[in-house]
C-alpha cells in the first residue's frame, strides 16, 4: 500500500481474548467482484488497488498490511424483539481490519457479511445470499445520498454457491459483503458483560470506545466517563432516527445487537422506505406487531437506549443516567428539523420557524399521504422549486387546503447556500427504491445476470447525492 492516505490500526485488538474469538474465512469456489465503493476506497487510501488485489483482499480476505493478521468475530448478547438472546454474536461475519478515514481521521472498520461460520453461527451456514448482498448495497448508497449517518457498502463478491433459503427461491446464489463503519461496538456489546456479571469488563469496553471513537468524552472519573458516554450516544441515536424518520426509512430489525453505539446506521435486512406517510409501515413480514414500524422506530430505540443504560449502572447511579436518557425526546425533535430542513434544502431558520415547518410538512404528508420522496423532490429549494413543482404529477396535492400551511411556512425560508436546483438530477424524477423497484433491480440480475439496471440505479443515486451535496468528499 503505497497511498499516503491509507492509515491501517489493529486497536480493537487491544481488548484481548474475551471480545472476539479468531476465525478463519471461509474459501469460495469463486470471486467475481459485482460492486466497488471507488470514492470511499479512495477515501481511505485502497482506490488503487487493481481488480485482482482487491478480490485477494475482500474475497479471499487476505490481510490488509499493518491490520490484523486474522479475522475476529466479535462477542455479543442482545433483545431481539425484546426477548434476550445470549447465543448471539458475530454468526456469519467478523472484523476484517481497520483503519483511518483521511478526511477526519475516524477510527473505521471493515467488517463483512456471508464470510463464513464462526463460533456463534448456531448451526446456520454463514453466507450471505447475492440478492441480500444487492440490497443493502442500495440501501446504504440511498440513506447516503439522502443525508443519513450510515456505514458504507464497501465491495460485493459473489462467490459461487447455492444456498437454501426459506425466504428466497432456493437455490440463491451466494455473496460476500464488506461494508466500511464506524465501529462494531453495539449495545449488545455491552449487554454481553452484564449478563456475564464481568464489571470490569463493561469499564474495559467503555474506556476503550471513548479512546478510539470518542476521545472528547474522556473524563477523569469512570462515573463522570459512563454518564458522558451514555449522553453520547442518546444524542447520537437520537440523530439516526430523525434522519430516518425525514428519508421515510423503516431498518426493520431494531435489536439492541443492531445499534451501533458511534450512532451509526448499519446490518441491513428486511428494510424499506416509505411510498407515502404511514406510522404503521413495517419492513419485516414477520413484524407481526409492528413493534418496528415506521412511527415506533424512536420507541424502539428509546427502549434500547435504556437496555445500555441498565450495562452502565455498574459504573454510575441511576439518576445520573436517567438524566442523561431523558435528552433523546429533545435531541430526536432537534435532529429532525435539521434532517427536514437538509432535505428540503433549505438554509437554518430561527426556532419558531423551523417549527412551522416541521409541524406543516408532517401534517400534510399524513393527511394526503402524498408520494413520500416525490414531495422532497418538488420542493427542493423551497419556494425557489415552486415552478418545478407544480409541473409535478402531485401538483394536484400543492394546490389542496392541507398544502397551504407548508406553502405558508416556507414563505421565509431561503435555499442552502450552494444549493444546486437546476442540477439535471431535479429535472428528471426522485430517486427512490420501493419494494417492486428493488425486486424489479433484482429481477433481470436472477434471470440474465444483467447487472445494466443495478449498476443504472447506483449511477442515478450518485446524481441525486451530487445534487443534494451529500456525494463523499473524496468523490
Amino acid at each position: 500500500m503505497d497511498d499516503p492516505a491509507y492509515r491501517p490500526s489493529r486497536r480493537h485488538a487491544d481488548l484481548g481474548a474475551a471480545f472476539f474469538d479468531p476465525v478463519a474465512p471461509a474459501r469460495f469456489p469463486q470471486t467475481l467482484l459485482r460492486y466497488r465503493n471507488q470514492p470511499w476506497a479512495e477515501r481511505v487510501g485502497l482506490g488503487g488497488l487493481s481488480e485482482a488485489a482487491w478480490i485477494a483482499h475482500f474475497g479471499r480476505f487476505e490481510p490488509l498490511p499493518g491490520s490484523f493478521e486474522t479475522p475476529m468475530a466479535l462477542r455479543y448478547h442482545g433483545h431481539q424483539f425484546r426477548s434476550y438472546n445470549p447465543e448471539l454474536g458475530d454468526g456469519r461475519g467478523f472484523l476484517f481490519a481497520q483503519l483511518h478515514d483521511r478526511m477526519d481521521g475516524r477510527l473505521l472498520d471493515l467488517g463483512t457479511k456471508g464470510s463464513g461460520t464462526t463460533p456463534y453461527s448456531r448451526g446456520a451456514d454463514g453466507r450471505l445470499t447475492l440478492k441480500g448482498g444487492v440490497r443493502e448495497v442500495l440501501a446504504t448508497a440511498l440513506l447516503e445520498a439522502q443525508g443519513v449517518y450510515t456505514s458504507k457498502s464497501f465491495s460485493l463478491i459473489e462467490t459461487g454457491e447455492d444456498l437454501v433459503r426459506g425466504d428466497e427461491p432456493s437455490p440463491a446464489r451466494s455473496a460476500v459483503l464488506v461494508r466500511l463503519s464506524h465501529g462494531h461496538i453495539r449495545i449488545g456489546s455491552f449487554q454481553r458483560f452484564l449478563a456475564l456479571s464481568e464489571p470490569d469488563n463493561i469499564a474495559r469496553l467503555l474506556d476503550h470506545t471513548i479512546e478510539n471513537h470518542r476521545p472528547e468524552l474522556w473524563r477523569d472519573g469512570l462515573e463522570d466517563r459512563g454518564v458522558a458516554f451514555l449522553e453520547d450516544v442518546v444524542l447520537r441515536v437520537a440523530r439516526m432516527g430523525a434522519q430516518w424518520a425525514a428519508a421515510g426509512f423503516v431498518h426493520g430489525v431494531l435489536n439492541s445487537d443492531n445499534i451501533n453505539v458511534t450512532g451509526e446506521s448499519f446490518d441491513y435486512g428486511p428494510w424499506r422506505f416509505l411510498p407515502y406517510f404511514d406510522p404503521d409501515f413495517t419492513a419485516a413480514y414477520f413484524d407481526e406487531t409492528g413493534l418496528y414500524s415506521f412511527g415506533r422506530q424512536p420507541e424502539a430505540l428509546f427502549w434500547n437506549l435504556c437496555r445500555l443504560a441498565d450495562c452502565l449502572l455498574v459504573l454510575a447511579p441511576q439518576a445520573r443516567l436517567e438524566a442523561a436518557l431523558s435528552r433523546f425526546g429533545p435531541a430526536l425533535q432537534e435532529a429532525f428539523a435539521q434532517a427536514l430542513f437538509r432535505r428540503l434544502g433549505l438554509a437554518e431558520a430561527p426556532r419558531p420557524e423551523t417549527d412551522r415547518l416541521v409541524s406543516a410538512v408532517w401534517r400534510f404528508l399524513g393527511e394526503t399521504r402524498a408520494p413520500f420522496e416525490r414531495f422532497f423532490f418538488d420542493w427542493y429549494g423551497g419556494l425557489a422549486s415552486a415552478e418545478r413543482a407544480q409541473a409535478s404529477p402531485s401538483a394536484g396535492h400543492y394546490t389542496s387546503e392541507a398544502f397551504a400551511p407548508v406553502r405558508a411556512a416556507l414563505e421565509p425560508l431561503a435555499p442552502v447556500a450552494g444549493a444546486r436546483l437546476d442540477h439535471p438530477y431535479f429535472a428528471a424524477a426522485p430517486c427512490t427504491l420501493l419494494i417492486d423497484e428493488v425486486e424489479g433491480l433484482w429481477a433481470p440480475i436472477a434471470a440474465a445476470d444483467d447487472w445494466s439496471l443495478f449498476e443504472a440505479k447506483l449511477a442515478e443515486v450518485a446524481r441525486m447525492a451530487e445534487a443534494c451535496g451529500t456525494a463523499p468528499a473524496s468523490a
